[in-house]
């Protein structure tokens, strides 16, 4: 496909391999060379992706042949994950035979299992110095894909392990591929790798805060930076790292708040009807009326304006 679309070879980004499905025999050899002579020509980088369900065949019957053989063979579980290691890293030497850099070459082994999948990155980077692409693969639906997802990559993100992730969810029926990008966004963002949008502190409710005023409010607010991000991004330097907090009730509302950039405590039941904004710590003005969501968007406009650089 490549060769016969020299334009789209060019244009791509980055090639990716999977050994389990690229052909068999005489034919799999031809297809893969030309996938990296292609990669060569063009400069293009490629990710050798090995996936739980389409390993390469050929190769696992051989090493469970070869484990049969053994006094103490392993279980299945092990051959498995030994195959796709040992598949990533002989299609990723066998690239370098046909002329393509170290450097140029990343690698995935992906499982469905959050257990097999850290084994077998922890054995992949003890085994190999190549760049490696993190992502629980076919994680499923909403809140189980997203929790299945954090509990792996946090992980091995904080052993050090990895240097580009994807989120894979099965989308809601109509829903947006882009949550798949926000959730990756958010892991690294939370774990304090990168910083891509300031995100919201707010805290979960309870019997002090009978009303939903304040998690509409951070949701609104959490709505409005990340909408607002792009805008920001062309204006100023350092915005993403901006924290805020939107907080229930007098309890914990003025720490957390004190804690943020910029922080508001909304009154809890039983409580003063007004809500206290913090800037940098301290207290700065108090809100009360029916318009204190318009009004503390507005603080935060004027927060960024006063606070961060302009680009040059």
């Amino acid at each position: 496909m490549l060769s016969r679309y020299p334009e789209c070879a060019e244009a791509l980004a980055k090639y990716r391999i999977n050994p389990g499905n690229v052909g068999r025999g005489k034919k799999r050899d031809e297809q893969f060379a030309t996938m990296i002579e292609t990669a060569c020509r063009y400069d293009k980088p490629i990710r050798i992706g090995v996936n739980w369900g389409s390993m390469d065949q050929p190769l696992l019957a051989k090493m469970l042949d070869e484990n049969a053989a053994q006094g103490n063979p392993r279980s299945l579980a092990e051959i498995q994950r030994d195959t796709l290691i040992t598949s990533a890293l002989q299609s990723a030497q066998e690239a370098e035979n046909i002329g393509l850099g170290h450097d140029r070459i990343l690698i995935s082994c992906k499982t469905s299992s959050v257990q097999d999948l850290i084994t077998v990155y922890r054995e992949l980077a003890a085994r190999s110095d190549y760049a490696l692409h993190l992502g629980l693969t076919e994680a499923g639906l909403g809140s189980k894909g997203i929790v299945a997802s954090t509990a792996a990559l946090a992980v091995l993100l904080q052993e050090g392990i990895g240097d580009t992730i994807r989120i894979s969810l099965t989308p809601e029926p109509g829903g947006d591929r882009c949550k798949e990008v926000v959730v990756a966004q958010e892991i690294l963002q939370t774990m304090g790798f990168r910083a891509f949008t300031p995100l919201v502190t707010s805290c979960p409710g309870c019997g002090r805060t009978t009303s939903t005023y304040f998690q509409q409010l951070a949701e609104d607010i959490q709505a409005y930076l990340r909408n607002q991000m792009p805008v920001w991004k062309s204006q100023y330097s350092g915005v993403e790292e901006m924290t805020v907090a939107v907080m229930g009730c007098v309890v914990n509302g003025p720490g957390e708040s004190e804690h943020a950039n910029i922080g508001i405590s909304l009154p809890g039941t039983g409580e003063r009807p007004v809500a206290p904004v913090y800037i940098d710590g301290k207290r700065d003005v108090t809100l009360k009326g029916d318009h204190i969501a318009d009004e503390f968007q507005a603080i935060i406009d004027n927060y960024v304006k006063s606070t961060y650089q302009p680009n040059s």
